[in-house]
């Protein structure tokens, strides 16, 4: 953590490119959704289930993207929580364990550690 004295650089922007990608595949496949249904209208039974099945993909598919979109939005570190434990970092030693806890909390998405290796990945 003394790397991060002051929590500075890439985050600066807002802009991250997987989400967008993510929300526009969303945005794409609830379209894909909506025209299908105005298709509907005076469909015949044969149709009516083809749709359906069709639908039922497509809506598994719009939840595994509403997912990854809950989920880089969760991972992403904002610029006020940048601010809000800049000031931790310059005191990391003396404190408590609770407050470096809420500071590794903003800062690391998951921790994978065997014995032979420690990997972290970061938020930022």
């Amino acid at each position: 953590m003394r790397k991060f004295h002051t929590l500075k650089g890439g985050k600066e922007q807002s802009y991250n490119p997987k989400l967008t990608a993510a929300r526009v595949a969303l945005a794409k496949t609830e379209s894909e959704i909506e025209k299908l249904l105005d298709t509907l209208s005076g469909a015949n039974p044969l149709l009516l289930q083809y749709a359906n099945t069709r639908i039922e993909e497509l809506d598994a598919e719009r939840q595994k993207q509403l997912r990854l979109v809950a989920d880089l939005t969760a991972n992403s570190v904002s610029a006020s929580q940048i601010d809000s434990i800049t000031g931790y970092l310059e005191d990391w030693e003396s404190m408590s364990f609770d407050d470096k806890r809420k500071v590794v909390d903003i800062l690391i998405s998951q921790i994978d550690a065997t014995s032979e290796s420690v990997t972290i990945h970061w938020k930022i």
